[in-house]
C-alpha cells in the first residue's frame, strides 16, 4: 500500500526536497534533476490527492504556488528514512546493478 503512494523514481526525491520546508514549483524542478515538468506536475497532484502534500496558491501575478508536506506526509517521510539509509549504505552495489 505504501508503495502505491510513493512508488516510482521521482516521488521519494520530491519528498526529500520538501522535508526541509515548503518549496515553489520552480525550485522543485531545479532540485529534482532530470524530471520533466509534466511528470513533476503529475506527481505533485497525486501526492496532494493522497494527502501527502499541501498546495498553497497565493493568487498573485506572477503566479506563486508553494508545496509543503502535511503532517501525514511527514509520517511517511519518517518511514522512508531506513530505506534511504539502506540505499546510502549499498550505493556501490545498487549502482553496479543499474549499469547492467
Amino acid at each position: 500500500m505504501a508503495l502505491a503512494v510513493v512508488g516510482g523514481k521521482w516521488k521519494p526525491l520530491i519528498l526529500f526536497h520538501l522535508g526541509s520546508g515548503p518549496r515553489r514549483f520552480g525550485e522543485l524542478r531545479r532540485l529534482v534533476h532530470g524530471i520533466s515538468e509534466k511528470v513533476l506536475i503529475q506527481h505533485l497532484r497525486e501526492l496532494e490527492r493522497d494527502g501527502i502534500l499541501s498546495r498553497t496558491d497565493y493568487r498573485k501575478v506572477p503566479p506563486r504556488v508553494d508545496y509543503a508536506m502535511t503532517e501525514f506526509g511527514r509520517t511517511l517521510a519518517t518511514a522512508l528514512m531506513p530505506l534511504c539509509a539502506w540505499g546510502d549504505a549499498n550505493r556501490g552495489r545498487v549502482d553496479a546493478i543499474q549499469r547492467l
